[in-house]
């Protein structure tokens, strides 16, 4: 396994003597979804790209919930979902700025040549890959369409 998953049993057992019950439920949640996409995985073993994308994905998953929570005026489930969003986020790599993101993409633009709105997959492709982890897709695809647009 990685290293996300070493430190999250270590978290696991900090947080059991700690009695932290809500951070509990968050990391159980991170391990049992390391655990099934290791049974999934033919190697049987995750490199921590991999387990970034499962953290990534199940981040995403509780802002989402939280979000259908606030709009069903059910306040204390959103409140639930958010605090274990934030506890998942330890975990993740910080996200890129608008500056640094803006730099990078334009260095993918020019690595590719890219000069028409028509080259948009091209870059996000490219960009997509190199900077997974460090900025979601949402704000790649935004950057990419102001950047060829202008």
């Amino acid at each position: 396994m990685g290293t996300y998953f070493n430190q999250i049993n270590e978290d696991i057992k900090k947080a059991m003597l700690a009695k932290e019950k809500e951070k509990l439920e968050a990391l159980r949640a991170i391990k049992s979804a390391f655990l099934l996409a290791k049974a999934d995985n033919a190697q049987n073993d995750l490199s921590d790209e991999e387990e970034i994308k499962i953290m990534q994905k199940l981040h995403k998953q509780r802002l989402d919930s939280a979000e259908i929570y606030k709009t069903n005026n059910r306040q204390e489930l959103a409140n639930k979902e958010l605090f274990e969003a934030s506890v998942i986020q330890q975990y993740l790599p910080k996200l890129l700025s608008h500056d640094e993101l803006e730099k990078e993409i334009k260095a993918i633009i020019v690595e590719l040549g890219a000069t028409e709105p028509s080259a948009m997959g091209k870059v996000m492709g490219v960009a997509t890959k190199k900077l997974a982890g460090k900025a979601n897709n949402k704000d790649i695809a935004e950057m990419v369409k102001h950047l060829l647009n202008t």
